[in-house]
């Protein structure tokens, strides 16, 4: 017990009792009698009996194991610093620190009295309560969340008091509040966000205090809150977050780059909401300061272009605006502007599930080749690869996007080059993606290359194919799209002058040596090309190897694709048979080929048959006017085999200096304009032992490519429909076991 130096108490001992009382009317009076002791002490400036009063209420009863004796400590040190009035900030730091203790008492009426007490306290003492600020809002943010309603209600009476003395001092010091501030953003209990909110809020409200340049230090928690079970808080959240970017877009600067990583991570929550709001953000942040956020574009990207995919409309609206935000900012690499990062987040999400990602992750990349192409092929390595599986999309959209892609990056020769080869050796490891997507890729690359520069390098690749099954198939497929697609028109038109001039010369002979991995290739290009007698000789040459059914699909397609548009110079030519005789010699020679049952043998037998006679005629002179030499007998025996037989009827007429093949010139040995169609001949013949010794080797069924259905918007022919179901013809045929040497004849 606390005494003066003459031995007599500082209180009474019935002052005492009564202060430690179970009711509190009397606990209330004892503190009145505190409350006169400390005023009359004061009058004295006796300090010392002062301290040693507030030590006795300290120790002997704020401290006490007994709960009583506490709550009696507690409304006495409130009274005492009434008591002391304008000298209580001397003695605060004993007063202050065993009523923050009794925060915590496991006795919530401890707790109670202990919000009562700094109540008292902090209307006396005012702004030099601020000294104790942190200690006292952490004290008083766990009583936010206390279970007993009581204590709750106390500690907020207490909190608006507190908040009102902040206010208004010029002594609070918000460096030094925000590490604590930012340790409890975490905290998931309801009572504790909204008691930070409030405080964030009230903050925010003072004009001396600054509260939006430590916002990224809270920014994540306040975000965090927006997905919170209550709505309450999701409101006051929410209200908060609004209030803070109008100050942003109205301050004169700000660090956006420490806030874009926080909303960067949070558009990537499971809540709705919480995306919306980060997006609405980012959105802001790229039309205030696009360029200061440069550095971090590979970060925003990442995030904007799943959400333009995303289910709710309104992210996507906003993730869409964002992005053609970020488009027209031109950065460079000199400003933090990372090339090779942005392009990794395009390449990730070309394999986002959703079409619209997709498409804008190539679009990135479009982009990027436009605005800083020796950068961008500088990760060719990486990129290219992702490209290419792309074309495997299912989208046309998409596909054809990636080849707009490819073809910007082939600009280059050398590069050009590169994209063949590895376009085809995608094709060759990814059988599926030939089928699928074959015929749609090499059109569109010949769209966007010219035609004639990507046949002439892909005809170069072939030559040197070592795995001649493959190279026939891509053959095969290279020359369905030439007979039929409208893109390679003027090629084929080029095709028709090979006898006539350089150029077609040229392109011919560039295609003809890998042609020859396909007979009916070969006979394609040359009816394309008009030198027919170089057909014929193929056809014979045919007569020597093996006739499998994969060949006479293929006969079958030739036999379907002659009645089309792309032949019609052809069946036109046949009004004229004495100045055609090697053509008419080639179309019976494919008639021989096929099985006399199948519809191709029909139709062909059927054009034959309108042949007419009558204008030999005019061709022959010399001859009776009655019918071309030999025609009769070739309609006679047509149908009754005996190839040699068709062909002993068709002799090699030439008119004045004009036979056919252009009929300038025979091409026994140099056809027209130097093309030495023995030379080629024999080539043919060389490249057929290969595959002969090649298929002895090898059993496995060969490899067909489907060219895609047309669909609407991507310019596909109808012609490619008909090819497609042959190709699924040639697929089921090619499954059929052939007997060794079988012979085709007859």
């Amino acid at each position: 017990m606390a005494k003066m130096a003459d031995g007599i108490p500082l209180l009474s001992a019935s002052t005492q009792r009564t202060l430690a009382d179970k009711l509190y009317e009397k606990r209330k009076n004892a503190a009145r009698e505190v409350e006169a002791v400390i005023r009359g002490l004061v009058a004295q400036q006796d300090h010392d009996r002062i301290s040693s009063l507030l030590s006795l209420l300290v120790n002997d009863f704020a401290l006490s194991p007994q709960s009583n004796h506490r709550k009696g400590g507690l409304i006495g040190l409130a009274a005492a610093t009434m008591g002391l009035g304008s000298e209580a900030v001397q003695h605060l730091e004993k007063i202050i620190p065993p009523v923050l203790n009794s925060f915590t008492d496991q006795d919530s009426r401890v707790r109670y009295y202990a919000c009562e007490a700094l109540y008292n306290i902090a209307k006396v003492t005012r702004g030099d309560l601020v000294l104790f600020f942190n200690d006292i809002f952490d004290a008083l943010c766990k009583l936010s969340a206390d279970s007993e309603p009581s204590v709750q209600q106390a500690a907020h009476l207490l909190d608006r008091l507190v908040k009102d003395i902040v206010t208004e001092s010029d002594q609070f010091s918000i460096e030094e509040f925000i590490p604590l501030l930012r340790e409890r953003m975490n905290v998931l209990n309801p009572f504790v966000r909204q008691f930070l909110v409030g405080w964030i809020t009230v903050l925010d409200s003072v004009p001396d205090i600054d509260m939006l340049g430590f916002l990224p230090d809270f920014l994540d928690g306040l975000f965090n809150m927006l997905s919170d079970s209550s709505h309450e808080i999701r409101q006051q959240a929410d209200s908060a977050l609004a209030e803070f970017l109008q100050e942003i877009k109205n301050a004169p600067s700000v660090d956006y780059g420490k806030m874009a990583e926080i909303l960067v991570q949070r558009a990537a929550s499971a809540d709705e909401f919480t995306r919306l709001t980060s997006f609405t953000w980012l959105n802001e942040f790229v039309k205030l300061s696009g360029e200061q956020l440069v550095p971090y574009y590979a970060d925003i990207l990442g995030a904007i272009l799943p959400a333009i995919s995303d289910q709710e409309e309104k992210i996507r609206v906003v993730a869409k605006e964002t992005n053609e935000e970020l488009r027209t900012v031109k950065a460079e690499p000199a400003e933090g502007f990372d090339i090779g990062a942005v392009l990794v987040i395009a390449r990730r999400e070309l394999g986002s599930d959703w079409e619209a990602t997709r498409l804008e992750a190539l679009r990135w990349i479009a982009l990027l080749l436009e605005r800083h192409r020796t950068e961008v092929l500088s990760f060719l390595d990486d990129i290219f690869p992702a490209l290419l599986s792309s074309l495997a999309d299912t989208s046309d959209e998409v596909v054809c996007l990636v080849l707009e892609v490819q073809a910007c990056i082939a600009g280059d020769a050398q590069h050009f080059h590169r994209l063949m080869v590895f376009l085809v050796h995608k094709f060759k490891i990814e059988q599926t993606l030939l089928e699928k997507r074959g015929t749609l890729a090499l059109r569109r690359l010949c769209t966007l290359l010219d035609a004639e520069r990507v046949y002439r390098e892909l005809a170069n690749i072939f030559e040197g194919e070592a795995d001649l099954e493959f190279a026939t198939t891509m053959v095969q497929a290279l020359n369905l799209i030439l007979l039929t697609a409208p893109e390679l028109a003027e090629m084929r038109s080029l095709l028709k002058q090979s006898l006539l001039n350089p150029a077609g010369r040229d392109l011919f002979v560039s295609l003809s040596a890998s042609w020859c991995h396909s007979a009916i290739a070969t006979v394609s290009l040359c009816l394309l090309g008009q030198a027919y007698q170089h057909a014929s000789a193929v056809i014979q040459a045919l007569g020597e190897s093996d006739i499998n059914v994969n060949l006479l699909v293929q006969v079958d397609k030739l036999v379907r694709l002659l009645e089309t548009p792309t032949f019609a110079y052809l069946r036109l030519q046949l009004l004229e048979p004495g100045r055609y005789p090697s053509l008419l010699k080639t179309l019976y020679g494919l008639l021989m080929l096929l099985p006399q049952q199948s519809a191709a043998f029909k139709i062909l037998r059927t054009r034959l048959k309108t042949v007419p006679s009558q204008t030999f005629m005019h061709m022959q002179p010399s001859l009776p006017h009655t019918e071309f030499p030999g025609l009769s007998a070739i309609r006679r025996t047509a149908s009754a085999g005996g190839y040699s037989q068709i062909l002993s009827h068709i002799p090699t007429i030439q008119t004045s200096s004009t036979s056919e093949d252009g009929e300038r010139s025979s091409d026994n040995i140099n056809g027209p304009l130097g093309i030495n169609f023995a030379a080629q001949l024999k080539q043919f013949e060389h490249m057929q032992h290969q595959h002969h010794l090649y298929q002895s080797q090898n059993k496995a069924p060969r490899r067909t490519l489907t060219p895609p259905p047309a669909q609407n918007g991507h310019h596909l022919s109808r012609t490619s429909d008909d090819v497609s179901d042959s190709v699924r013809r040639t697929r089921a045929a090619s499954q059929v076991r052939m007997p060794q040497r079988t012979s085709w004849r007859s």
